[in-house]
């Protein structure tokens, strides 16, 4: 975020920023709760309030709200509390310093219910899961730390954010050198992430990890002669199962992105009895569930093929391609309309 230069290219000829000109714009959450929602800070803020929140301070925070005192601890998913709150700050707004213009800030949200769909919750500790995490404008960074933060200002330390769901944020790059790697330059057009990273590196030294990958080794990026043997036929079949497995399993894939929709309608909803918010909290937990199973099926087939030198079964990866492709389109249905999804 900043301001736009003129006379520079940032190569050629630099261009020099004044440190209120460029930098992300820092939000104190205890702040702008204060002013904006005085109710639910009487009830989260301040020595005498019966509960608490803090967040871990970034442009996607994760809020942690708890019950004071004995007894105490996290508030469940479905306290009228935890939806008070989370319908409340899902119309918090700020002033940004360098349009004046007052943003909305919630761009998208999610309980520990969605949170699955993108691999957020761990099974490990359950007590570092947060109550919700709130995808933010991504030029701001919301902190409740320390106390003296201003409202809303420009932070020189830091140019750009992180950690949320816009593409100038989630959007990277990866390269491959070295023998068995295609001479192929650039590739816009194969969806990859992190995940895969591991499973190809290995693919291309011979070499095999005891566990069964998140990810899977990219094919397009090695020679065909240095790929596993498993992985050289089915071109059609293995190029949509890979593709699927990707788009209805990783965090920025189409079930994640699609889901997290349909969530941050069930936590900004208010019907009688909670109605709403119930309804598409079952189905994101149903997709979830046969995701997973999917995701299961998929990936060990790709491990035992890329590692263990099993065999693809053709019939067995399209019926995989079938349920994956129902599975999307399912859910891809309720994010264009959530209203016909809920009661």
């Amino acid at each position: 975020m900043g301001v736009s230069k003129t006379g520079c290219d940032g190569v050629t000829t630099p261009c020099v920023y004044a440190p209120n000109e460029v930098g992300e714009i820092l939000v104190n959450i205890d702040t702008l709760v204060t002013k904006q929602f005085p109710t639910l800070a009487a009830q989260f803020l301040g020595n005498s309030a019966p509960n608490a929140f803090t967040v871990h301070g970034d442009d996607a925070p994760t809020f942690y709200l708890a019950k004071k005192g004995p007894g105490g601890g996290q508030l469940a998913q479905t306290d009228p509390l935890t939806r008070t709150f989370e319908r409340t700050i899902a119309n918090l707004t700020a002033v940004n310093p360098y349009t004046g213009i007052t943003d909305t800030l919630m761009v998208r949200m999610a309980d520990q219910t969605g949170m699955k769909a993108l691999h957020m919750v761990t099974t490990g500790d359950p007590t570092r899961n947060p109550s919700f995490v709130y995808f933010a404008d991504p030029n701001y960074f919301i902190t409740d730390f320390p106390p003296a933060t201003c409202e809303t200002c420009i932070n020189p330390m830091f140019a750009w954010n992180h950690g949320d769901i816009q593409p100038e944020i989630a959007n990277t790059w990866l390269g491959f050198v070295g023998p068995g790697v295609r001479k192929a330059g650039q590739d816009s057009q194969t969806w990859s992430d992190h995940a895969d990273v591991r499973p190809t590196i290995l693919s291309l030294l011979g070499l095999r990890d005891t566990y069964v990958h998140d990810g899977r080794a990219l094919t397009e990026a090695i020679e065909e002669s240095a790929q596993p043997v498993p992985l050289r036929g089915h071109t059609k079949t293995l190029s949509e199962l890979t593709s699927l497995f990707k788009q209805i399993n990783a965090p920025f894939g189409q079930l994640a992105q699609d889901s997290l929709t349909v969530s941050t309608a069930a936590l900004v909803s208010n019907a009688p009895s909670d109605a709403t918010y119930t309804s598409l909290q079952q189905l994101i937990a149903g997709w979830v569930a046969r995701r997973d199973t999917l995701a299961d099926a998929i990936k060990t087939m790709l491990t035992n093929a890329t590692f263990g030198n099993d065999k693809i079964d053709e019939g067995d990866a399209k019926r995989l391609v079938s349920q994956a492709r129902a599975l999307l389109q399912e859910v891809s249905a309720c994010t264009a309309n959530v209203a016909q999804c809920a009661p």
